[in-house]
């Protein structure tokens, strides 16, 4: 059985390259483990082609026990506990009060607080983040390069449509397979609803878990609705590590770290938009949320990664523009992170350029990116936060041009769409998404959560139920 994202001695591959991140010796580890015959050479895909031996695997978990052992070095500026990471945030900017209909409309580029806006926004977010992860759902693990080379067969190069097998030469689709859960479900040819996904099944959980337990809501709450909702193989990366040691009855933290070299990947930070959506405004609570529920799964930038998800999610349902969501978003992420530093340089990529042309303008902000990210594992949370960053800004609160930036980059295709869609979708509304987005999801949700397909109306309603029963509760 090849099990991917679990087997140690692929764990332990990836571990060697997380423990260096962090300051750590690994020499004498990974020399053991060459010498023993195991490939250092993280596989890309999750699982290597050959499993070990059983001798081999038990070194392998020995060698990660060792890693795990290893002092990290001083990172001041990367603080894993809330208060802490609170001291080095900014101030938070002035959004909280204006919330949809529980306070009066003030302040430039603020959109005016009723309560059809608000609904407006919510089922606009819900339908954007489907949007933009199918889009992007069968070119998932596609390099850049083939993703192009698939377009222009195809004639739907630059991207402004669902992508499509219709006239693909053969020799294409064999050198550039489509990702093969969703080339039947995510093709123009075929969609028929929003398959399910983790990036919706995640928001539909969280959605779950504020209902039951409120905005006070703990970490082992949320391991819990994990052990209750999920099944293990919809979970990949740092979800599927800390799902193992939960059951192991490991505690949090040590969930996020035991045998989890995947603690900064993208995987928390496209579990929060919920967490923005019911606080219209107040980012920093929103990210506080957001940090309560990453901790299970993830350290440092990964859970850095979900507080701005959510911020972004919580500044785009009350700002006019992508700059000011963008802009209060940055607030909640520790300045001199390195994910705050990825952001920063998307954002600075998008600002290049007049306009004059813009394929080319995109290409070479994207070349940069993989340039400075492009050793990072396509999953990792650094080079997607920062794609996501570029899209939002270039795509200027456009759907189309924002979501086919973020899929055309070629990393996690589908989770850095979600987010770039959701927060688009937020400030356009349903109507302002389009109908060639929105039309073919037919409004519908599959999952692979308790009670089946969901309607993306009945998931805004209860949202906008919650937005508004937790603001008047902070009134």
């Amino acid at each position: 059985m090849r099990l991917t994202w679990a087997q140690p001695e692929d764990l332990l591959a990836h571990e060697l390259v997380q423990s260096a991140v962090e300051g750590k010796d690994v020499s004498a580890v990974r020399a053991r483990w060459v010498a023993a015959g195991g490939d250092p050479v993280p596989a890309v895909s999750g699982a290597g082609p050959r499993p070990a031996s059983p001798a081999l695997r038990a070194l392998a978990r020995e060698l990660l026990d060792e890693l795990g052992a290893l002092p990290a070095g001083p990172a001041p500026d990367e603080p894993d506990g809330w208060d802490a990471i609170a001291a080095s945030l900014p101030p938070a900017p002035g959004l909280s009060e204006r919330v949809w209909g529980l306070a009066p409309r003030r302040g430039l580029g603020v959109a005016s607080p009723d309560k059809t806006a608000g609904h407006d926004r919510v089922s606009g977010a819900w339908t954007g983040r489907a949007a933009g992860c199918l889009l992007g759902k069968p070119v998932e693990k596609i390099p850049r390069e083939g993703i192009e080379e698939i377009l222009r067969a195809t004639g739907r190069w630059p991207l402004d449509r669902w992508f499509t097998a219709a006239g693909l030469p053969g020799e294409v689709a064999q050198r550039w397979p489509w990702n093969r859960r969703s080339a039947v479900t995510s093709l123009e040819e075929n969609i028929d609803g929003m398959p399910e996904d983790d990036d919706l099944n995640y928001p539909m959980l969280a959605l779950t878990l504020l209902e039951t337990h409120g905005r006070g809501f703990t970490t082992e709450d949320v391991a819990q609705l994990w052990l209750d909702n999920l099944p293990a193989g919809r979970l990949f990366t740092a979800e599927r590590a800390a799902y193992r040691n939960v059951l192991d009855a490991r505690p949090v933290p040590e969930t996020a770290t035991h045998h989890n070299p995947f603690r900064e990947w993208i995987g928390a930070l496209i579990r929060t938009d919920v967490f923005g959506w019911v606080s219209p405004g107040d980012v920093r609570a929103a990210a506080r949320l957001a940090w309560t529920d990453a901790r299970l799964s993830h350290t440092r930038n990964g859970v850095y990664g979900a507080m701005w998800a959510a911020g972004l999610a919580s500044a785009a349902m009350v700002c006019a523009t992508v700059d000011e969501v963008l802009d209060a978003a940055e607030t909640v992420i520790p300045p001199q992170s390195r994910l705050a530093r990825a952001v920063r340089f998307g954002r600075e990529l998008a600002a290049e350029g007049d306009g004059a042309n813009p394929e080319q303008e995109v290409r070479s902000g994207l070349d940069r990116l993989h340039a400075a990210y492009g050793d990072l594992h396509w999953v990792h949370v650094l080079n997607n936060a920062a794609v996501i960053a570029y899209a939002l800004a270039k795509g200027g609160g456009e759907f189309g041009p924002s979501v086919s930036i973020a899929v055309t980059a070629g990393w996690d295709t589908d989770s850095a769409a979600a987010t770039v869609g959701g927060v688009v979708g937020a400030l356009r509304g349903v109507d302002g998404i389009g109908e060639r987005w929105s039309a073919p999801l037919d409004g519908r949700i599959a999952t692979s959560l308790p009670g089946g397909e969901q309607r993306i109306a009945d998931l805004a309603a209860r949202t906008t139920a919650l937005a508004r029963k937790f603001g008047e509760e902070r009134a």
